[in-house]
């Protein structure tokens, strides 16, 4: 398995696409073991009280949740962090976060036109 981090607006687009996590994970990284730190969870929360359809749910029995990085205040940083120090790619759509997530010579997973996943190494 590989470890995947989830940023909020990652599984947004994902959900919106309506790519089937599985078959879609499997053609670009193998079988996935999804990662949430605690700041994501809390976004995605926030966002499903405006927004249906978030598969929160399927989300939170597909993957664990773990703390956030101590000293690090930024959820774009957490994320670059725990991507670089556990080679983890990042699944995400924000351009911020990609070119951080570049800058840092970590992986990150993207959704394509609401049709595909393709890794960025």
């Amino acid at each position: 398995m590989t470890g995947i981090l989830v940023d909020t607006c990652g599984w947004v687009a994902l959900v919106k696409s309506g790519l089937n996590l599985d078959s879609e994970m499997s053609k670009v990284i193998g079988k996935p073991e999804l990662f949430v730190i605690q700041s994501v969870w809390e976004e995605l929360e926030d966002l499903a009280k405006d927004k249906r359809g978030l598969l929160l749910e399927l989300l939170k029995s597909r993957c664990i949740i773990i703390e956030d990085p101590i000293g690090v205040s930024h959820t774009d940083k957490m994320l670059i962090q725990l991507s670089k120090s556990n080679k983890w790619p990042v699944l995400t759509v924000d351009t911020r976060l990609k070119e951080g997530l570049s800058r840092s010579g970590c992986q990150y997973i993207e959704v394509v036109s609401d049709r595909m996943l393709r890794l960025i190494d």
